[in-house]
């Protein structure tokens, strides 16, 4: 049998282990979403994925939001996207992002929910109008 502290490490380092991971996700997401990368994109979606746009009250499917990046190319267009990983609750990871757009900028949280290294549902909410502070 395996004495507790051992077991009590082999949780700590499977449980850091999960946290990388989900970092890798939300660090390859903005990487592809900065350059409206829709097959990159569609690799880190689950087919069923779905993208919550809270402020606006929209829920797209997987095959809605990458159909909508021809659209978001042009926005993005000289943006710069920032963010930094506020807290982490089993499969799910909360963001904050700057948006950085050549005419103005916003801040979001935006909340990932993985399963098996895909993302599963991304929620998105406005939280500031500038980046200030960021």
């Amino acid at each position: 049998m395996m004495p507790i502290r051992t077991m009590a490490a082999a949780l700590a380092l499977l449980a850091t282990v999960s946290a990388v991971a989900q970092e890798s996700i939300v660090d390859r997401w903005y990487a592809a979403l900065l350059k409206a990368d829709a097959p990159a994109l569609s690799q880190l979606l689950a087919d069923n994925a779905t993208i919550r746009l809270d402020d606006i009250g929209v829920t797209q499917s997987k095959a809605e939001f990458i159909a909508s990046m021809d659209e978001w190319q042009a926005a993005v267009k000289g943006a710069k996207i920032r963010h930094k990983i506020e807290a982490e609750m089993g499969d799910t990871v909360v963001v904050r992002t700057c948006y950085d757009f050549p005419n103005n900028d916003m801040t979001t949280r935006e909340t990932f929910t993985t399963r098996s290294g895909v993302i599963v549902a991304n929620t998105q909410m406005t939280i500031g109008e500038n980046c200030d502070g960021f």
